[in-house]
């Protein structure tokens, strides 16, 4: 027989399912865990708090002027609404936006007679820009040549296989070198085509240096004639020549009127105020015409006139387009 101990506790946490004689006293529970607290109320407890100390602190804390005295002589802030300054100097047609560019990094612009320096600048469309001395010196030296480009070459970036139109600008090949502005090396720098003229087309091709004179001739508001002599094979339809004067489209895009008229049996002389990509050929085609040669003869007022093929010369003082 076994004596049991009166003063020993019962152990807590017997096993869940053990069953309870009738009439025994019921065994204790075990404690409950504490309440973990909710992390949103304790944030939200943390968040508030500080916000609403700032605004007390901040009402009670006097304001303080931290703007610095205006120096009256500093020159007026540029308008947030406006232009940026080489974009107005290529729109009025001073330079291109590159060499506005170059020449702002120089110091070489004047904005209401405020010279500025820092690329990006903005002025109001109302703003004299005006350029310093030494800019107007530096667009005196850009020439503008005017090359007979034969077949064979192209007139902008090289292709694979195909030689770009400025390898012939040599002192070798200058027309009347004997009497016109002296060939340098520095000519060749920036020297790129105002205009393209396909690798299978002849005639007058314009490479210039000077931004205003490529504005000029191939801005989007430039209006300068271009006249060529086509010659063609092929059946004309009915209304052929109407519709090469106006009424084709390329490539979604309706064509500007052009003139239009038969030199002879087999030759078109053309003159166009646009210069799409291989546009004279793809109008031919359209109205039943295939175009076997072409020849750029005038460029707005400059003529390629006698100028050997493959040869180059310098556009002349006075000489405009």
């Amino acid at each position: 027989m076994v004596e049991v101990n009166p003063k020993r506790r019962p152990v807590r946490g017997g096993a869940p399912n053990a069953r309870r004689k009738p009439g025994s006293p019921q065994a204790p529970q075990p404690e409950e865990a504490p309440k973990k607290k909710d992390w949103r109320q304790h944030d939200a407890r943390k968040v508030s708090a500080p916000s609403q100390t700032r605004s007390a602190v901040a009402e009670k804390r006097p304001r303080q002027d931290t703007k610095p005295a205006r120096n009256v002589n500093a020159p007026r802030p540029e308008p947030a609404n406006g232009v940026r300054v080489s974009k107005l100097l290529a729109e009025r047609g001073v330079c291109s936006r590159r060499e506005a560019d170059a020449y702002i990094e120089r110091g070489w612009v004047l904005v209401n007679g405020v010279r500025v320096t820092e690329l990006g600048t903005r002025a109001a469309v109302t703003d004299e820009i005006t350029l310093d001395r030494a800019a107007q010196a530096s667009q005196r030296g850009l020439v503008t040549i005017i090359l007979h480009k034969p077949v064979g070459y192209v007139s902008g970036q090289p292709e694979p296989g195909c030689i770009p139109a400025v390898k012939l600008i040599l002192p070798e090949n200058q027309h009347s070198a004997g009497t016109a502005q002296r060939f340098q090396p520095g000519h060749l720098r920036g020297l790129a085509p105002a205009g393209r003229l396909d690798i299978d087309s002849t005639g007058l091709l314009v490479l210039t240096q000077d931004g205003r004179v490529a504005r000029r001739l191939i801005g989007e508001d430039s209006d300068v004639e271009k006249e060529y002599l086509v010659r063609v094979e092929g059946t004309l339809a009915a209304d052929g020549l109407a519709l090469l004067r106006h009424g084709l489209s390329l490539d979604g895009r309706k064509l500007k009127p052009a003139e239009v008229e038969w030199l002879n049996d087999d030759q078109l002389r053309f003159v166009l105020k646009e210069g799409r990509k291989r546009q004279i050929r793809r109008m031919c085609e359209l109205v039943g015409l295939r175009v076997v040669g072409l020849k750029r003869v005038r460029t707005g007022r400059v003529m390629l006139g006698d100028l050997p093929q493959g040869k180059w010369r310098y556009l002349r003082e006075g000489e405009t387009f």
